[in-house]
């Protein structure tokens, strides 16, 4: 345990240059007095670390001394090897620094930690896309990535829902999000986002950016997806679906419906009411009309008219000399293809 912890003030110290005794005792879950006993023994081994007083102050490492990789476990390094995205760096422009720095990683571990971390590349594969859709190439993206990296502004010309315009943005980092590339770049004082697949033009301009030290780009995008998910849901709806089409609900309804759904006990029929959030009436009534006869909407009044006057269309569409009830004769056999994979591990 001790031998963890002073590996960890140390790397700690490397990273982030300078840390209070505090701050480390807080991220280790230690007592004060534990750091400084540690800190006396990293001392007593020769390592050039000292203490500097003040509101600013902490432990650092004397500078330019730098460790060796060492003390890496085998779980660790396995772990290390499964996170990382060789086919996105590739598509970042980063493909050589990645390959390059896994050779020198492999180079200094130890034989028994190299073989792990070869079953783990062979047994454990991520695939970023969703099912039936395809990943984002763009072909800006490496440059893109060397404006984020230089902190460099740029100049874009981009295609909206609107149409196209330029802007000169300030780049602060890059999403991957299910298979397609976003930017998030500082707009004049907003900070927005913008899709990548979908930036006409890229010019690199000269200067520097101004970084904010508050900014933190995770944060940035969970409030940022959480925000649009509400905002693409903004009203509820209830219905009534059947066995089956409670089975489909994920198969049918984005995560964000799904989630916050709320489903009743089954009737003697063995259909449930659900009500659940859902888009603008004409986009929740396309969504919904998936569910095909096995849903019936219940409220708002809007969405349920609308859906009715969509399904008259159709039936007058694809009216015939004889009509075949709704339901009757056998499931069609693409049915019950989708039904049964849900039951398997693909989708």
């Amino acid at each position: 345990m001790r031998a963890s912890r002073l590996l960890f003030i140390l790397t700690t110290l490397q990273a982030r240059g300078r840390a209070s005794a505090r701050a480390l005792a807080d991220e280790y879950g230690v007592s004060l007095r534990t750091i400084y006993r540690d800190v006396d023994a990293l001392s007593a081994a020769g390592i050039p670390i000292y203490s500097e007083r003040g509101n600013q102050g902490g432990y650092r490492l004397l500078d330019g001394y730098r460790t060796r990789l060492n003390g890496m476990s085998a779980l660790e390094a396995e772990v290390l090897f499964l996170s990382g995205l060789s086919g996105q760096a590739a598509e970042l422009g980063l493909d050589a620094a990645c390959a390059s720095a896994r050779d020198k990683l492999l180079a200094a571990l130890p034989a028994d930690v190299r073989e792990g971390t070869s079953k783990m590349r062979l047994r454990f594969h991520l695939d970023v896309p969703g099912w039936f859709e395809a990943s984002e190439r763009p072909a800006c993206l490496p440059q893109l990535a060397q404006a984020v990296w230089g902190e460099q502004p740029i100049r874009i010309r981009y295609r909206s829902w609107k149409g196209e315009n330029e802007r000169e943005l300030d780049p602060l980092g890059i999403v991957l999000k299910g298979g397609a590339w976003y930017l998030v770049a500082r707009c004049g004082a907003d900070v927005r986002t913008y899709r990548v697949s979908r930036i006409l033009d890229l010019q690199l301009l000269d200067g520097h950016i101004e970084r904010t030290s508050d900014f933190d780009l995770p944060a940035y995008w969970a409030e940022n997806a959480r925000r649009f998910e509400q905002e693409q849901h903004p009203e509820q709806a209830t219905l009534r679906l059947s066995p089956w089409g409670i089975k489909m609900m994920e198969a049918f309804l984005p995560p964000y419906s799904v989630t916050h759904a709320t489903i009743g006990e089954a009737g003697q029929d063995g259909w449930r009411t659900v009500t659940l959030p859902v888009g603008p009436v004409r986009h929740a009534a396309y969504e919904l009309l998936r569910f095909g006869a096995e849903a019936e909407v219940l409220a708002p009044e809007a969405l349920r008219s609308h859906i009715g006057q969509i399904a008259r269309t159709l039936a007058q569409r694809y009216a015939t000399t004889q009509d075949t009830p709704v339901g009757d004769g056998p499931m069609p056999s693409t049915m019950r293809s989708t039904v049964d994979c849900c039951d398997t591990p693909l989708p």
